[in-house]
């Protein structure tokens, strides 16, 4: 991890970036504010609009760490400039999605439609249904990289994509492993 920790974060002009004595990293942007508390073991320091971590030893602990917080500042310099997005596709037969208000309802199966809530910083998004794949897609995005991720499995956890005839929600792009179905219905007439 200290080939990573080592390499310096480029910060972009309109990203301004600070921290307080306890290692309180707070990173604004244009998209937004996200704060992360660093391990007080490491410093940091801002140099020609670069931000460089640094440990103070090499035990294997602090080289984790350091990696670790590194890239959790990249991640939150590159969220309020860029943003994230997770793209999801929920295949099968008669199962949807619409956006209500702010909140997502999708109908997958179930006896009642599932609604999703979108915490603050979290925008869902119905995209349509792609013609190829027949799939309804669905993007998640926002500009703290943990929270999109954990929403997108919480959707995907609402009906996992089944290995028979591959229904349910996933990830665009996922591989579905398909089994068989039942060997003994293959042919005509049973004996």
């Amino acid at each position: 991890m200290s080939r990573i920790g080592r390499a310096p974060i480029v910060m972009p002009p309109k990203v301004q970036v600070s921290w307080t004595e306890e290692n309180l990293v707070t990173v604004k942007g244009p998209k937004g504010q996200l704060s992360c508390q660093v391990d007080p073991i490491l410093s940091l320091t801002l140099e020609n609009g670069s931000l460089t971590v640094a440990r103070s030893s090499d035990s294997k602990e602090h080289k984790a760490k350091h990696g670790l917080y590194r890239t959790l500042i990249n991640n939150m310099v590159v969220g309020v400039t860029n943003g994230y997005t997770k793209q999801l596709e929920i295949h099968g037969v008669g199962y949807r999605a619409a956006k209500v208000g702010n909140s997502l309802v999708i109908v997958v199966g179930y006896s009642h439609p599932v609604e999703v809530q979108p915490p603050d910083g979290i925008t869902l998004n119905v995209e349509g249904v792609d013609p190829a794949t027949k799939a309804t897609k669905i993007s998640v995005s926002g500009i703290d990289k943990q929270m999109v991720g954990e929403i997108a499995a919480q959707i995907r956890r609402i009906r996992k994509p089944e290995p028979y005839k591959g229904k349910g929600i996933r990830y665009a792009g996922e591989a579905v492993r398909r089994k068989a179905g039942k060997a003994g219905k293959v042919g005509g007439k049973k004996k």
